[in-house]
């Protein structure tokens, strides 16, 4: 079982590297990809019952052990993360197969996706900071090409953005690489949890704050998420969709990881907590102040970052289990959204809200593709939005957090406003424009089947973690348990277990 933690990373290269082989037959391009990707699924759920029911699974890079060598762990967090990753990949490869757009008219599309598979697994089955941030550079390098494919002006301009702001934050990680090995002498993770807590405690809160703000911004926190709404919603409908679902998300998980690992307790609760409702609060206004589909759903990205960091900030078990659901169910809905929009922009030629009109006759099932996670990510029961959120809110009041709480519900009233304010002028009203082209009055196919599949899969995905989602909180229970005490990552990692 050990063996397989390598897979996740060296599989998508490989496929990678196949791809550029037989780059003149875009049928075994996809092939290969497809194959790869499913392979990695079934790995992680493998990987997911292993270290669910023994434990945490550690390997190590040519037998050097750690702190020495490349370690590759999976936890329960980690596992989770790694197959809703894959699935997501997955999903939307198949999309953009079926979309008329950037793979089919890029003939690199398949093995730069594959490189961003293998930087985004990589990211969570790292046991050390600097293979972290290889693993982050991976997955960025990859994102440099797919967010400009196509060359539109536009692209280019918001890529260049996205380009320049990523560099920047590389740059500081790996200023923030050198202080801890300045100060520690290791960049292990699980040693690094011993060796920190001996430091001085400004120390300690100096470089918590550090990697904060380094993965801050990739994550799109309050303030540092300005670079975001302008960057996502110009590229591809599928690229966009996997940016906002998974990426932002692996910005997350190295805030967990690293907070909770290597400096718990560091910084102030209150602190995190403050930027967690700031988070929440200028992301949804955001969102009501856009007048384009993309537009609108990329702020909602940075709204909903500010519920995970809640539930890091919360410092309690219930607090963290909130924070892993919340982020497995967001990754979901988000993709599944920007699908969805990627299918109005196919269907009524634009995401304008102002240009769009009356596609809940014209394309009923897009109506209800957009509805359902909508309200999900609304919080409405009992979809999967209801549960992730009312635990969070559940562990607030436990922990007598009474202004997270109400930043919680206000949130969500507005991002419910926000929401019907696409469904008012998408599916229900007539174009505001004089010059829009409205889409005829019979109802036609709102897309080919292949984009049409995953949004759904996905949507129903919203459904089912709604209405079973005990078994998933449950999980994420377990999961936070580890987290708030990492004794047997620790163990496992350093070889100190029996």
């Amino acid at each position: 079982m050990n063996a397989l933690l390598a897979l996740p990373v060296v599989l998508p290269l490989l496929g990678a590297g196949v791809s550029v082989l037989v780059g003149r037959s875009r049928r075994a391009q996809r092939a290969v990809s497809i194959t790869v990707l499913t392979a990695i699924a079934a790995v992680a759920v493998a990987l997911l019952i292993q270290v669910d029911d023994r434990g945490v699974v550690v390997t190590s890079a040519g037998g050097w052990p750690a702190p020495m060598g490349i370690t590759l762990v999976a936890d329960r967090f980690s596992a989770v993360m790694l197959l809703t990753a894959a699935v997501m990949l997955l999903a939307v490869l198949l999309y953009a197969i079926g979309q008329p757009g950037a793979e089919r008219n890029h003939v690199g599309f398949q093995s730069v996706y594959l490189v961003l598979a293998a930087g985004v697994n990589a990211a969570f089955l790292t046991g050390d900071l600097f293979n972290l941030f290889v693993g982050i550079e991976m997955m960025l390098t990859a994102s440099y090409v797919l967010i400009t494919l196509g060359g539109r002006l536009d692209q280019v301009r918001s890529g260049m953005t996205y380009v320049v702001i990523s560099l920047m934050a590389s740059a500081l990680f790996l200023a923030a690489l050198a202080f801890t090995y300045a100060a520690a002498g290791t960049v292990n993770m699980a040693d690094l949890a011993g060796v920190v807590a001996g430091l001085p405690d400004g120390t300690r809160a100096a470089l918590a704050g550090l990697f904060l703000v380094v993965f801050g911004i990739k994550a799109g926190l309050f303030p540092l998420f300005f670079w975001l709404p302008d960057s996502y919603p110009t590229a591809p409908s599928p690229v966009t969709a996997i940016f906002a679902g998974l990426l932002t998300k692996v910005g997350v998980y190295a805030i967990i990881r690293t907070q909770t690992l290597i400096f718990p307790g560091a910084l102030p609760r209150w602190l995190v907590l403050t930027v967690a409702a700031l988070t929440m609060v200028t992301g949804v206004l955001g969102a009501i102040a856009q007048d384009d589909v993309k537009r609108i759903l990329s702020f909602h990205i940075i709204s909903h970052i500010g519920y995970m960091i809640m539930g890091l900030g919360l410092a309690t078990v219930a607090g963290l289990a909130g924070a892993v659901f919340y982020t497995v169910h967001h990754i979901v809905v988000k993709t599944g959204l920007f699908l969805t929009g990627g299918l109005i922009e196919h269907h009524g030629g634009s995401s304008r809200l102002s240009r769009l009109g009356n596609m809940v006759r014209t394309a009923p099932l897009l109506a209800v593709l957009f509805l359902v996670p909508a309200l999900s990510l609304a919080g409405i029961p009992p979809l999967s939005g209801f549960v992730a959120k009312l635990s969070l809110i559940d562990a607030a009041v436990a922990d007598r957090q009474w202004p997270m709480v109400a930043s919680s519900v206000a949130v969500s009233f507005l991002t419910l406003f926000a929401l019907m304010k696409i469904w008012f002028g998408v599916f229900w009203n007539g174009p505001d424009e004089p010059d829009a082209i409205e889409p005829p009055a019979t109802a036609a196919a709102p897309g080919p089947a292949l984009m049409l599949a995953p949004t759904i899969v996905l949507a129903l995905g919203a459904v089912l973690i709604g209405l079973g989602g005990g078994p998933l909180y449950d999980y994420s229970v377990r999961a936070a348990e580890q987290l708030h005490d990492p004794t047997a990552y620790v163990a496992a990692v350093l070889g100190e277990g029996p």
